[in-house]
């Protein structure tokens, strides 16, 4: 079971260290196997806006953008990316910057042009079609989040977490969830839980116009309840579920 300790502390809080918290579950029963920081693989990647695109003098697939990543002067990067346009906000690995798999980005020259930087994809972020549905392949990944130039981008797309990976045993199936960590965490560190209350809107109209329920065996069940469930939106999940989905390892 891998914990999300942003989705844990929606419930409880234990303010104490990584450290500390899995050395305390540990001794209390639940098994931590390890713990990971999420996001400490990427460093100096910032939102930024396109001002202005103009053609390599030297090369037909590469493109000259100067881009506003809210430093005093925008920054000159040379990408051979064909989706990217002006006005679009992207992010920027600025050099020097860190990239998932240790892969490090420097200043450099593409075909004679400097280049202080890289633009992202969704695979140079370590992220998937599963995390960004609907984002390019192969190309640079649109940040549609409500955000400025300069914004660190583990933050607008949620990157940042710890992941606390829990070996639970057979006879505890009631921590195989989050809210069964939190009662745990709770117990473990005195402090009391907060949990959501689910909220139902009833609707109008008579639900007979849109179904019915006959039970033909009261004997065997003795009550059978239906609802109906109207103007629901088929879409992806929202960024903050799709992160909190991946922090815990789906």
């Amino acid at each position: 079971m891998i914990l999300s300790l942003k989705w844990l502390r929606e419930f409880v809080d234990p303010e104490v260290s990584v450290k500390e918290y899995c050395d305390r579950m540990t001794a209390t029963g639940s098994k931590v196997e390890g713990w990971e920081e999420l996001g400490d693989d990427i460093e100096n990647v910032l939102v930024g806006r396109i001002l202005k695109i103009e053609k390599h003098p030297d090369a037909d697939k590469l493109q000259i953008c100067s881009i506003d990543v809210g430093e005093a002067e925008p920054r000159q990067i040379v990408t051979g990316a064909q989706n990217v346009y002006e006005g679009m906000m992207v992010p920027v690995a600025c050099a020097p910057a860190l990239l998932p798999n240790d892969v490090k980005i420097k200043k450099g020259k593409l075909r004679g042009v400097e280049s202080n930087g890289m633009l992202c994809s969704i695979a140079e972020l370590g992220l998937t079609l599963n995390d960004m549905p609907g984002a390019p392949e192969d190309g640079i990944l649109p940040i549609t989040e409500e955000c400025k130039p300069g914004d660190d981008i583990r933050e607008v797309l949620a990157l940042r977490d710890t992941a606390v990976e829990f070996e639970i045993t057979p006879n505890r199936p009631d921590c195989l969830s989050v809210i069964g960590l939190a009662r745990e965490t709770a117990a473990s560190f005195e402090k009391k839980a907060a949990y959501h209350t689910p909220k139902s809107v009833e609707g109008t109209g008579d639900i007979s116009e849109y179904i019915a329920v006959e039970n033909n065996c009261a004997e065997l069940c003795p009550r059978y309840a239906a609802r109906v469930v109207k103007n629901v939106k088929i879409a992806p999940s929202p960024l903050w579920l799709r992160m909190r989905l991946r922090a815990s390892g789906v």
